[in-house]
């Protein structure tokens, strides 16, 4: 049995954890919702002003789950958080680094992703159990006020639940429109490789769904919530944590998700809606993992944006 999840090389500079230089690859070329394409792929992207489609965001999260179980061992497979606000986009071919910084002995860390050109990619917290102080997201939404004068999230509203939902990932499943390839199909190009992500051979006898891929299991099914929401709009990840609560999750194993409306907030050139994805075993009334996810709306994706803003709030 591998004594050890990961053998990423990793480098210890002074306090700080350091991964390898990774080349993340976008395989949501061919996402699509809403019936149209998404930022992922370059032409949408370059319509609305970016350069190329942008590598996903949780993407990067499988880059800090060596440097995670470098720190905590086992324990972060089990009970791991990761917190960040995205910020700055990746496209293809471009490296990222990413770095964890802990004080000895703490169940906490600042993590942060760079490129090469030292540009910050992500920054937020890593941490262990229950106990560990509040992570980069639940500072973040302390902080934030709500969304004002809302068009295109006008008739969503905070506290709005999804009913439970059946959800599972088998290792050749495709999963679906927002996620058009498999697991086995993402490990072939993953940043960050591990037996225990294909097969038995591990202390929890059974294949690991990575950090990255409880993303995707979690929105699997998010458009049948047919939340009330303008469209169509392309929209990006601004926000995400994943937390595991009693885990991991598991390759072919049943799970079952809810949904929360926690926050409405908003920017410049965006309408966000913060939900809270919670995953739970058949029947069980305790959560075992969680993610909180914060998809911002481009304003300028939304055709009538302007009209619909001047008719709702008049000068």
């Amino acid at each position: 049995m591998s004594a050890r999840a990961f053998d990423t090389p990793l480098e210890t500079i002074g306090q700080v954890l350091a991964g390898p230089w990774r080349k993340p690859v976008n395989m949501l070329l061919h996402q699509t919702y809403d019936n149209h394409l998404s930022l992922h792929d370059d032409a949408m992207a370059q319509k609305l002003g970016f350069k190329a489609g942008p590598i996903e965001g949780p993407t990067h999260y499988s880059q800090f789950a060596p440097l995670g179980e470098a720190i905590w061992g086992e324990r972060f497979l089990r009970e791991g958080c990761l917190s960040a606000h995205y910020r700055n986009m990746v496209m293809e071919g471009e490296e990222v680094r990413a770095f964890i910084e802990r004080e000895p002995g703490e169940d906490h860390a600042t993590i942060w992703a760079q490129k090469r050109d030292g540009t910050e990619v992500l920054r937020g917290t890593a941490s262990v159990g229950a106990h560990a102080p509040p992570s980069a997201l639940d500072r973040r939404l302390a902080e934030l006020g709500p969304l004002e004068q809302p068009v295109i999230l006008r008739d969503l509203k905070v506290g709005y639940r999804t009913k439970r939902t059946r959800v599972r990932m088998d290792a050749d499943q495709n999963m679906g429109d927002l996620y058009p390839f498999s697991h086995n199909e993402k490990l072939a190009k993953i940043t960050e490789p591990s037996a225990w992500y294909s097969g038995s051979d591990n202390p929890f006898g059974r294949s690991l769904i990575p950090f990255e891929m409880i993303s995707v299991l979690a929105q699997y099914i998010a458009r049948q919530d047919a939340l009330p929401i303008k469209g169509p709009a392309v929209g990006l990840y601004a926000d995400q944590e994943i937390r595991l609560i009693d885990g991991p999750l598991f390759i072919g194993e049943d799970y079952e998700i809810e949904r929360e409306i926690v926050a409405l907030t908003g920017s410049r050139r965006t309408e966000s809606y913060w939900t809270r994805t919670s995953f739970f075993r058949p029947g069980a009334t305790k959560a075992i993992a969680s993610m909180l996810l914060n998809q911002a709306t481009l304003k300028d994706s939304y055709a009538p944006y302007a009209a619909e803003h001047a008719a709702l709030y008049p000068a």
